[in-house]
Order: C-alpha cells, then sequence, then structure tokens
C-alpha cells in the first residue's frame, strides 16, 4: 500500500474499525450511479427542448439534494455562508453561486450584453458594418472572416484572459460584420466560443499557475512549452472552422437570430465615425494591460461603463433632445436584464448542475482513478488531459478542472524521468478546449444567447474544431516530450 498521510491513516483505522469502510464505498457507488441518471436525465430533456435554465437548476438541485440525504453530517457552505441547517444551505448554495456571478463573469456579460443594445440603439453599430461592408463584399469570401475573426481572438485571448468577457466583445464588434458578409450567426457564435480555447500568454491565469506548477516564469514557459503547440493547434482549428461552418450554413437550420435584424432597423443612422465607439473598449483594455501601461489595469466592465458614458456626452453635444438621449442610454440597463434573464441565468442554472456533479462525488472518482494507473509519461500525459478535458466537460470550467489535476503533474513527472511541463501543458490546453464544446460552459452559453440560437447548436458546430485541435494538441506535445 502506498503512503498514507496521518489524517488519512487514522481515518483508515477508524473504517476498518468498525466496518464503516465497506460503507463509505457503498454510499460512494450509489452517489455516482445517481448522478450518472441524474445526468442522463436533464441530458434527454434538453434534447426534448424543455427550458435549459430549470433543467439544469432541477438536476443539480437534485443532486445537492440527494447527497445531503446520504451524508448529512457533511457541510455544504463553510463559515458565514452557511446558515446552520445543511438543508437551508441547499438553497443558500443557490444564492451562493448567483452572488459569485454576479460580481464576476456575469457582470461582464450583461454589461457587455447592455452596451451592445445602446451602441445597436445610437447606431453605431450600423455604422461600423457601413464601413466594413465595402471590402467584405468585394472580398466574397465570408468563412475568410470567420477564420480572421477565430485568429484574432485567439491572439487577444492573451490580453483579455476572460473567456466570456472576450467572447461578448467579439460578438459586439464582429457578430455584425460576420452576418453582413453572408455566415451565419451560429457560425460566428461557434467560431467565437472557441476562440479561447487555448490559453495561452503570460497573462492568463492557468498559464501562471502551470508556469509556477513546472517551476518557470510564464514568459519562459509560453515561449518554450506553448507556442511549439498552440501555433499548429490553431492553424488547424482555424481551417477545420472554414469547412465546417461553411458546411453547416448550407445545410442551414442553426440559425435564429433574426431578432438583430429587427433590432438594426429600429435604429438611427449615425454618423460612420461612431465606430469608434465600438472599438474604444478593446483599445482601452489593450493599452492598460501589460503589453502598455503596466501601472493601470482596466477591468471589462469598467472599460465598457467608461466608453457609454463617453458616448452619452457625446450624444449630449450633439443631440438637443435630451430626453430622447437619455432614453436611449437606458438602453444599457434594458440590454443588461435581457442578458441575465437569456444568458447569465443560464450560466447560474449550469454552475449548480456542476456543483452537484462535484458533491456526488462523481469529479473526486475521476481524479482518484487517474491517479491508480500506471502508464509510461505519454501515457499519462494522454491519461490526465482526457480527465481534464472530460472533467471540463461536465463543469463547464476549464480552470477549475485543471486546477484540480495541475499539483499532481510534477511528482508523476519525477516518478517516470520525465518533465513536468510536459504533463502539465496538454492538460491546461485541454481544459480550454473541452470548454468549448461543453454546453453548461459560460462561454458557449453567452454566445448562444447573444446569437439568438440554442448552446447545443453552438457546441454542434465547435466539436469537429475542437476534435481536430485535440489531436493535433496531443501529437504536438507528445513530439515535444
Amino acid at each position: 500500500m502506498s503512503v498514507i498521510h496521518r489524517a488519512d491513516a487514522k481515518m483508515y483505522i477508524y473504517f476498518h474499525r468498525d466496518g464503516s469502510h465497506d460503507e463509505e464505498v457503498i454510499m460512494t457507488t450509489v452517489l455516482a450511479l445517481c448522478a450518472l441518471v441524474v445526468t442522463v436525465l436533464a441530458g434527454w430533456l434538453l434534447v426534448k427542448r424543455y427550458k435549459p435554465v430549470l433543467v439544469l437548476l432541477g438536476a443539480g438541485l437534485l443532486l445537492v439534494l440527494i447527497r445531503v440525504i446520504l451524508r448529512p453530517s457533511i457541510p455544504l457552505l463553510e463559515g458565514d455562508e452557511s446558515s446552520g441547517s445543511v438543508w437551508f444551505d441547499i438553497i443558500g448554495l443557490i444564492e451562493s453561486i448567483a452572488k459569485s456571478q454576479l460580481t464576476g463573469v456575469g457582470l461582464i456579460i450583461m454589461a457587455a450584453g447592455g452596451f451592445s443594445a445602446y451602441m445597436n440603439r445610437i447606431g453605431a453599430t450600423e455604422a461600423l458594418v457601413r464601413i466594413v461592408i465595402g471590402p467584405v463584399t468585394r472580398l466574397k469570401q465570408p468563412y475568410l472572416i470567420l477564420v480572421f475573426t477565430y485568429v484574432l481572438g485567439q491572439l487577444l485571448f492573451m490580453v483579455i484572459p476572460s473567456a466570456a468577457g472576450l467572447a461578448m466583445l467579439l460578438v459586439v464588434i464582429m457578430m455584425p460584420i460576420i452576418t453582413a458578409s453572408g455566415a451565419s450567426a451560429a457560425a460566428g457564435a461557434a467560431v467565437i466560443a472557441t476562440t479561447s480555447a487555448l490559453p495561452i500568454g503570460p497573462a492568463t491565469g492557468t498559464e501562471i499557475l502551470a508556469a509556477h506548477t513546472v517551476g518557470l516564469s510564464p514568459a519562459v514557459y509560453f515561449v518554450r512549452d506553448q507556442l511549439p503547440v498552440a501555433i499548429p493547434t490553431v492553424v488547424a482549428v482555424a481551417i477545420t472552422h472554414f469547412f465546417v461552418q461553411r458546411r453547416l450554413d448550407r445545410r442551414g437550420g442553426d440559425d435564429s437570430a433574426e431578432h438583430r435584424d429587427e433590432d438594426r432597423a429600429a435604429a438611427r443612422q449615425a454618423p460612420t465615425w461612431y465606430a469608434i465607439f465600438l472599438l474604444l473598449p478593446i483599445i482601452l483594455l489593450i493599452v492598460f494591460s501589460p503589453l502598455a501601461v503596466k501601472s493601470v489595469q482596466l477591468s471589462t466592465v469598467s472599460a465598457f461603463l467608461l466608453v457609454w458614458l463617453v458616448t452619452i456626452l457625446v450624444e449630449l453635444i450633439r443631440n438637443h433632445d435630451r430626453s430622447e438621449v437619455l432614453g436611449d442610454a437606458n438602453a444599457m440597463f434594458v440590454g443588461m436584464g435581457n442578458m441575465f434573464a437569456k444568458v447569465v441565468s443560464l450560466i447560474i442554472g449550469a454552475q449548480l448542475f456542476a456543483e452537484g456533479l462535484k458533491q456526488a462525488g462523481v469529479i473526486k472518482l475521476l481524479v482518484n482513478g487517474a491517479e491508480g494507473v500506471g502508464l509510461p509519461l505519454w501515457g499519462m500525459a494522454v491519461l490526465f488531459s482526457v480527465v481534464v478535458g472530460v472533467v471540463t466537460f461536465l463543469t463547464g470550467s476549464g480552470v477549475g478542472s485543471f486546477t484540480a489535476f495541475a499539483s499532481l503533474a510534477p511528482g508523476i513527472a519525477k516518478g517516470l524521468g520525465g518533465s513536468a511541463a510536459s504533463i502539465v501543458n496538454p492538460m491546461q490546453f485541454c481544459g480550454g478546449l473541452f470548454r468549448s464544446v461543453s454546453p453548461i460552459s459560460g462561454v458557449v452559453i453567452t454566445v448562444a444567447g447573444a446569437a439568438g440560437i440554442s448552446p447545443m447548436a453552438v457546441v454542434r458546430r465547435t466539436a469537429l474544431p475542437m476534435l481536430v485541435g485535440f489531436i493535433v494538441m496531443m501529437i504536438s506535445s507528445l513530439v515535444l516530450i
């Protein structure tokens, strides 16, 4: 038997002293089976087009309830978050998840949605389309625009390391151009959902963790270990997107974003230079980042709010009808409310479902199973990458899954006489690749809501590009071992 920590040894002795070890195994198995049944049921309901928010909330609540019934002595919430009753904490868990969303990614999504609605209302979106539509029409290659969007987004992710935040920026700026060029909103949503599939760059949170885990600076890790794998993977994904999105657009059936055209019809005619307002948030985020002004860091929400305020001032100067200007400005808050109803609520439901899987012990089983398999270094790299991918798909969080496994890599690599980076690098990339095919991930839900389609419609379009990306990424990683 492997070395056991003191606390684990006490638990081991306790289990075998009164025979409760067998009871623990049975309980774990029952929870895992319940999680499997609930997951299959939730998937069936989603396929039958039941409301995704209610399906995910219901499935998550059911999993948490089963865990509390079987293990009532284990708390759901710790410290001040707990009500003192594990039963009330079931509802408190929803509150905790909602709070984290409304002060984090959810707020970014709402701010971006409100900003987009305001820009559309004052005609800035139409102004940007007018500028771009000429060259795009002459190019007559809408799917090259998609490829450009993917590559641009992947580059921007290095300085805007928020998958949902970057996605909403690209939805605001690129989606009107994509649809005006002739590609569908569904194709645009799929491409934008994958722009954060490769978490590269020294500013990315998982890269900082990965570099620390392997004992390198983020810059060295980025150049030496990530770039040789990322470059062929980006090329492969971009090429696959071109053919997949073109083929699916010709088949049709996914796009249901007609509301965009209706919104544009209601927008005012604006001067062409109003297009700059759509580009300002991304310009500000690049300028006030580690690439330029390192001493000042501007958040995505702050960038949207700042440009919104500046635009209102410009509108007040240009338009003497103050009532109309302030009425247009209110579109920001109406848009934020719409994004909460369509997108953020779905993310809250997805997070509760993911938490239910964790409470049921599914993630722990995957971790323990991966640790117990004896394989060579390249085999462990593949195994742990796949396990990180599966956990990411189930939970919708690439950061969470990678964080759970990253600390195991150095010990495994040392025992097999290899480099920790050879295991950590593909694991980190899998966290991003599989997030783009998870129907409960924040970025997929975000772009689906913005495009007016279901998350499953986005996943159908991202599955093959991400599969190709995974294969190329793994081959590139194994070559470097």
